[in-house]
């Protein structure tokens, strides 16, 4: 597969809808993850990312405005143990509780599918990371209506053992703007990662389409010592 810009990508595409990015840094010391929002509704708009522990809420930026809490407001990112979860709904409490009855990934989300978000069916995406004893790996899945007809859930899931340094993979929920989203399609893309997150921060934000982009997670965590970096980055700050 060949290596793609992350910039281009973003740019060339207004409306990608959630997405996000597992790698390691070039020196192959950090494990990296991305993930960010877009939205089209004045009430996808409206959020902004918050901390809570370890990991990151999404809540109304102006309570009085939110009309549909139900896909919107989830906690993307969660902690457990020397596991990170990125996902782009609630189904991280579901992996979170299903690894700590030890489950696997996979098994874990058998027990979800997509949004029930007629007509676009928007795909469940998700990301695992496991961080230990120096060694790092992680696995990435999309939860996909069949072709666009709901009576069918189609589950991928990407596992990537020993990552290259200097690469990441990228897995969106749309393929572009349209009425309906088509789902994204295909396995992850392969992009570059750069050593300094806020560079990386920096390139994603300014990538991102400025009247679809809401909010963007950036975190570099120490794959020996397990000590984490985070940027957070709200256009309604």
């Amino acid at each position: 597969m060949n290596m793609l810009s992350i910039e281009q990508e973003l740019k060339s595409n207004a409306y990608p809808g959630r997405g996000i990015i597992l790698g390691k840094s070039p020196d192959g010391k950090k494990a990296v993850a991305a993930y960010f929002i877009m939205g089209r509704s004045e009430n996808s708009r409206n959020r902004v990312f918050v901390e809570e522990g370890e990991g990151i809420r999404t809540q109304a930026y102006d309570p009085s405005k939110l009309t549909d809490p139900s896909l919107i407001i989830y906690a993307p990112v969660r902690v457990l143990g020397n596991k990170t979860i990125v996902t782009n709904g609630d189904q991280t409490d579901t992996i979170y509780e299903g690894m700590d009855r030890q489950l696997t990934f996979e098994q874990s989300l058998r027990q979800r599918e997509f949004e029930p978000d007629a007509p676009n069916y928007t795909p469940r995406i998700s990301g695992i990371m496991h961080v230990e004893n120096g060694k790092y790996n992680y696995a990435m899945s999309i939860l996909k209506s069949s072709d666009g007809d709901p009576s069918g859930c189609n589950r991928y899931t990407f596992a990537y053992e020993n990552p290259k340094a200097g690469e990441g993979h990228f897995i969106h929920t749309y393929m572009h703007d349209g009425d309906p989203l088509p789902s994204f399609e295909g396995e992850p893309k392969r992009i570059a990662v750069p050593d300094d997150i806020e560079e990386f921060t920096k390139l994603l934000w300014n990538s991102l389409n400025e009247e679809n982009k809401v909010s963007l997670f950036v975190r570099y965590i120490d794959i020996e010592t397990g000590a984490h970096e985070t940027t957070i980055t709200n256009k309604n700050a």
